[in-house]
């Protein structure tokens, strides 16, 4: 009891306990929160009421709608939509700090949309969101006219905003995230004036495509000279929306490689094959690694077995590089997943802290400067720590499903980040997980 207690007081309140199980059945999975952040940010920005139907309800999504009401938008968040009143392209002074939480997403696409006024406004978040570096975006914004301000020599939150960008060109170094250049292609067509983007080294493109998709629904006139220059006229407007949103294949991974990986057969309906999510090459990467995977236009069924290592480029799916991460570990031979040191900066460096979680349950896993090198054997159970990352602590409990005894991953509790249901939805589908004080 005073090693449980003494753990307790190291790693965090909360603690998840995954146990070997069996998977089966149907698994629908939540709306996306890529999707989600985009839709309450252009609905926000548009002149009338938009409709966001079957959103996903989580901290991130919320803080986005939290965000967005401090900037003006009046916004009704009912059980399966969220009814939204943009504020037409002009926000507001929020008259205190605006707190994205833990979403990194909505912090960059908000930046931009405070470039929108003259006003002042102080973006920040949680003790994380105040290590993700911003100085690419807000270097942009200001050749552009924006006046920006740092309380941090790293660039980091909290960031002061006082003045409107005009347009004008830039050069966006999008090495770091794609989410720089999503913050722009949102916010500049509002911009009096014109804006031409040259953008290098960009990671994460299918994020970026799903940007354009959207623009591209609302009419937008953006030019596209293969992903590397843009240019966007001044003085567009966003128009209000009634859409639906699609499931989320980032979090459709964790189920998919759990059936991977404990060699059972799991399907998850509703998942648009069409869509722009990148996290769905994921299902793909499975499939070179010997599981079976059968899809339809609106669902995708996957079958473990023999795993076979393989090496994947991760830098189009940063987000799947810890369930993947736990998939090399049952498959034979090594594995390499590179090309995605854009992970290092996410709400954790999961790069290290994937090899030191796994390494605790006996992995044999090297790190590299841009990914992992994992070479499968027989991991056993243990105590791990989730570092207060969503998909950290998604892919431990999913480890813990192919282990004898039980695999206790501490500092749980951010599941509310992105998929406060998956403990419910994985024991809906015949895992043995608990969430525990």
């Amino acid at each position: 009891m005073c090693m449980r207690l003494m753990l307790g007081a190291c790693f965090g309140i909360m603690r998840l306990i995954s146990s070997k199980s069996c998977l089966s059945g149907a698994v629908e999975i939540p709306g996306s929160k890529s999707h989600t952040v985009r839709a309450v940010a252009i609905a926000s920005l548009a002149d009338g009421v938009s409709i966001i139907r079957k959103p996903l309800v989580a901290a991130d999504t919320l803080s986005a709608v939290h965000t967005y009401r401090a900037l003006g938008a009046e916004i009704e968040t009912q059980a399966d939509r969220w009814i939204v009143r943009g504020f037409a392209g002009k926000p507001r002074a929020a008259g205190e700090d605006i707190d994205v939480g833990n979403s990194g997403t909505t912090l960059y696409i908000a930046l931009g949309t405070a470039c929108l006024t003259d006003q002042p406004n102080v973006l920040t978040g949680d003790e994380q969101i105040r290590r993700r570096p911003a100085g690419p975006l807000a270097e942009a914004l200001q050749a552009l006219g924006a006046k920006i301000e740092f309380a941090n020599p790293q660039g980091t939150p909290p960031i002061r905003v006082n003045g409107a960008m005009k347009g004008g060109c830039v050069r966006l170094e999008c090495s770091k995230t794609s989410q720089y250049l999503t913050s722009l292609l949102i916010n500049c067509p509002l911009a009096s004036g014109d804006t031409k983007i040259e953008v290098k080294n960009l990671v994460e493109k299918p994020y970026v495509e799903m940007t354009l998709r959207w623009l591209q629904d609302q009419g937008m006139v953006i030019e596209n000279d293969g992903f590397e220059r843009f240019v966007i006229p001044g003085r567009q407007h966003y128009r209000p929306f009634d859409r639906s949103i699609p499931a989320d294949w980032s979090s459709a991974a964790f189920f998919m490689c759990a059936a991977a990986i404990t060699g059972s057969t799991i399907t998850l309906p509703g998942l648009d094959l069409s869509d722009t999510q990148g996290d769905k090459a994921v299902a793909d990467m499975l499939e070179r690694m010997g599981a079976i995977v059968e899809t339809t236009e609106r669902d995708i069924r996957v079958t473990g077995g023999k795993l076979i290592g393989g090496e994947f480029d991760l830098g189009n799916t940063p987000d799947a590089l810890p369930a993947l991460a736990v998939t090399a570990c049952f498959a034979q031979g090594e594995t390499r997943l590179v090309n995605v040191a854009q992970a290092r900066l996410k709400e954790t460096d999961r790069i290290r802290v994937m090899r030191e979680e796994l390494s605790k349950l006996g992995a044999d896993i090297e790190e590299l400067p841009d990914g992992l090198v994992i070479r499968g054997r027989q991991l056993h159970s243990g105590d791990v720590h989730g570092h207060y990352d969503h998909r950290v602590i998604m892919a431990l409990a999913i480890a813990g499903l192919c282990l004898a005894g039980q695999t206790t991953i501490w500092a749980a509790e951010a599941l509310d980040v992105t998929f406060p249901t998956f403990v419910e939805l994985m024991n809906g589908a015949g895992a043995t997980m608990k969430m525990c004080d």
